[in-house]
């Protein structure tokens, strides 16, 4: 609503209050979470968050304290407009100007007594009686439109402004950009004023929130690099992922680096797929082979390998916070163990996921049954199903309903009350009753599919439930799915942080998303074959070497981005680099011989070994977000590294596979190749072959190495995948 728009409205006395005085109030800031919009308000006065409960905000303003927040006989004494414009001492400061439209607009609500439903102007110098007795039926807002909802320009600086339509219950719109809240997903890149005109200061794919009392939606602006236009016949493609991938680098002018080379591409395939190195003897037969289709047949030799399965078990145990809780590693035993066989069998995703949801009996002989172990109670199950396999944050939705996602206090509590019949002891069943407290209500919670519908009270809710969230109807299932693969293999998702999926996160491929989405529906929840498609893209295949006008980019896969290993595959890429076994301490007595560090069904088991490369300390947290990663600019990751026992105890003992090499009669040149090939995954240049040779020389060999190994294990070549 415009300035000219509000100040008409006051002229016609035609004043709502859950849709023009409560966006007043948003706008200003006052129903906010750091002001009167907090979990316990501010001041002794509690507002809902940006102005989701307006029947309690309406009691609150006009009908708590005694009236005094609306003055009725002196409306112009209202704490309601005192506060804000600081005429009295407000602690939230001025929030707008005692002669500004939004003032008018509430005293003249206020003067026309403080309905909660628009009316005709009273006759009298008499206010009206204010209260729920006010005839008519409150107005809703229906939907929320921004025009242009996507936004490309082809220079910068640029200035686009944004239109704002509101469109409530009773058939009525209007312009709404003078009470409409825009907010910039990243300031440095996009400045936006209060009537909606957008700057766009930086080249890449931005967003731009608008809300407007509940609804919000996002923005997407495209601003290209300065470089030249990019022809897109010129880019590589080998599948449908090349086509989207492309035509976002040829918007943005961001030129694609070319392909890999051999040696790192196996590299970083064999990691992704199965988190261990390639052997010396796997690399040079690769090398050696001049076939065009080597690397698709590569994918698949290592899609169906035995270590495929204990890869992907380790990643979709820490996504599903597999963790032994105190005094029970017999049931994460199991629960691992049945994991494993989902894997390996190739079982479909969905139908998996479904039988945890329902998953019954005595967790230390049934496997499933411990994943309703994994949070303490039915508000923790609620938020633990949500993240790990919607990429939903439903948690916001405890105390006030999500203030950036569709989702309610309803919803939240109504799952819970889904979960809140679950016995979670050893055995875990279904108790005769069992609830859980709506905190608005006071009473216990109705089930409810969140989103969707409410349940009656029966047993198979927890069945409903599991056909909710894996049917093929479910967008966001598949999505959280293939975001998870997809962030997997390129070392970021198509949106990040990846458990936080909702319309006001955009992806920054929109479209790929979707078509990944419906790709894995298609293919029956094959994990090996969208696996294998994101693999045989062009995208993936890239040099992770950027070309120059495409450095700075970190989310369009103009270039493979260099990712940190992950703490147990790192370990576990010293062991087979020195081909020596790993070891985990006081658990080595309970594990089965050669285990490795990506195969332990709990991350306690190697702690000891890993020391502070665990990185993230919360495996929930860690979980949550994505997998937790060694980064060796830690202070204390580099110290360790240096005196640590992780290298160095190994490097020191003298019958691991290097220091074999290096006591032997191995030519010199042979030995580095084939301390590159173990550590590195490549053949030195003749550079390195120089370099290492005059290091190395002839005399005290064998000590020497000691170090050169040393330094290509510490590089980090060694320790990304790239």
């Amino acid at each position: 609503m415009t300035n000219a728009a509000i100040l008409l409205a006051v002229s016609l006395c035609s004043v709502d209050f859950d849709t023009d005085v409560l966006p007043v109030l948003t706008r200003a800031g006052c129903n906010a979470g750091a002001c009167h919009g907090a979990a316990a308000g501010r001041g002794g006065f509690k507002l809902s968050l940006f102005g989701g409960d307006p029947a309690a905000d309406y009691r609150a303003i006009v009908q708590d304290l005694e009236g005094r927040r609306v003055n009725l006989a002196r409306p112009e004494r209202s704490l309601l407009l005192l506060k804000p414009t600081w005429e009295l001492d407000h602690e939230g400061g001025q929030r707008f100007e005692t002669d500004s439209a939004q003032a008018a607009l509430l005293l003249q609500w206020i003067q026309s007594g403080a309905p909660r439903t628009a009316g005709p102007a009273s006759s009298g110098t008499q206010p009206r009686i204010a209260g729920p007795a006010s005839s008519g039926t409150p107005r809703r807002l229906s939907g929320l439109s921004v025009e242009p909802a996507q936004i490309a320009v082809d220079a910068l600086p640029a200035t686009v402004s944004l239109a704002v339509t509101a469109r409530f219950s009773d058939g009525s719109s209007r312009p709404v950009e003078d009470t409409a809240v825009f907010t910039p997903a990243d300031s440095a890149s996009t400045d936006v004023d209060s009537r909606g005109r957008v700057k766009v200061l930086r080249p890449g794919r931005h967003a731009i929130v608008v809300r407007y009392l509940t609804d919000v939606v996002a923005v997407q602006i495209t601003a290209p690099h300065p470089n030249q236009p990019q022809d897109l016949s010129s880019q590589l493609r080998n599948n449908w992922i090349d086509d989207q991938i492309n035509a976002t680098l040829a918007a943005l002018r961001l030129p694609p680096s070319p392909r890999a080379e051999d040696a790192a591409l196996l590299r970083r395939a064999t990691l992704d797929l199965t988190g261990r190195l390639p052997t010396s003897e796997r690399i040079r037969t690769f090398l050696a082979d001049r076939s065009a289709g080597k690397f698709p047949g590569e994918v698949d030799r290592l899609l169906a390998s035995p270590e495929f399965a204990e890869y992907w078990t380790y990643k979709f145990a820490r996504w599903l916070r597999i963790r032994t809780g105190p005094n029970d590693a017999a049931g994460t035993k199991v629960f691992h163990a049945w994991l494993r066989k989902q894997i390996e069998t190739g079982r479909p995703i969905d139908q998996w996921i479904a039988e945890l949801i329902t998953a019954q009996g005595d967790s230390h002989e049934h496997g499933p049954a411990n994943f309703h172990r994994s949070a303490g109670d039915a508000r923790g199950e609620a938020e633990y199903v949500t993240e790990s396999l919607l990429g939903i944050r439903l948690r916001c939705a405890n105390c006030h309903n999500h203030p950036l996602d569709r989702w309610t206090q309803d919803d939240y509590h109504g799952l819970a009350a889904i979960f809140a019949r679950l016995e979670r002891g050893q055995v875990v069943s279904l108790k005769t009753s069992g609830d859980v407290i709506h905190p608005v209500s006071g009473e216990a919670a109705v089930p409810r599919i969140p989103g969707e519908r409410f349940l009656p009270p029966a047993d198979d809710n927890l069945a409903a439930l599991a056909g909710w969230i894996t049917s093929s109807q479910n967008r966001r299932f598949a999505k959280a799915q293939v975001n998870r693969l997809w962030h997997s293999l390129f070392g970021r998702g198509l949106i990040e942080p990846i458990d936080d999926l909702r319309d006001t996160n955009p992806a920054s491929h929109p479209e790929l998303l979707d078509r990944l989405a419906d790709e894995l529906v298609a293919r029956q929840y094959d994990l090996r074959q969208i696996l294998r498609l994101m693999a045989d893209s062009a995208a993936y295949q890239r040099s992770s070497r950027p070309l120059p006008e495409a450095q700075s980019d970190d989310r369009f896969y103009s270039h493979a981005l260099t990712r940190p290993l992950a703490p147990e595959v790192l370990l576990d890429a010293v062991c087979d680099a020195l081909g020596v076994p790993a070891e985990f301490g006081e658990a080595r007595q309970e594990l089965p011989p050669g285990v490795r560090a990506i195969g332990l069904y709990s991350p306690h088991l190697a702690t000891e070994a890993l020391g502070p490369l665990t990185g993230c300390s919360n495996i929930k947290q860690c979980s949550a977000t994505g997998d937790s990663s060694v980064s060796l600019d830690d202070l204390a990751v580099q110290l360790h590294w240096i005196n640590g026992r992780l290298v160095n105890s190994r490097l020191g003992d003298s019958w691991h596979a290097l220091a074999k090499l290096a006591y032997g009669h191995e030519p010199t040149g042979n030995l580095i190749e084939e301390y590159y090939l173990r550590t590195l995954s490549r053949l030195p240049t003749d550079q390195e072959q120089t370099f290492w040779r005059s290091q190395l020389g002839s005399e005290s060999r064998a000590e020497r190495c000691i170090d050169f190994a040393w330094s290509l294990l510490s590089c980090r070549e060694f320790v990304t995948n790239h």
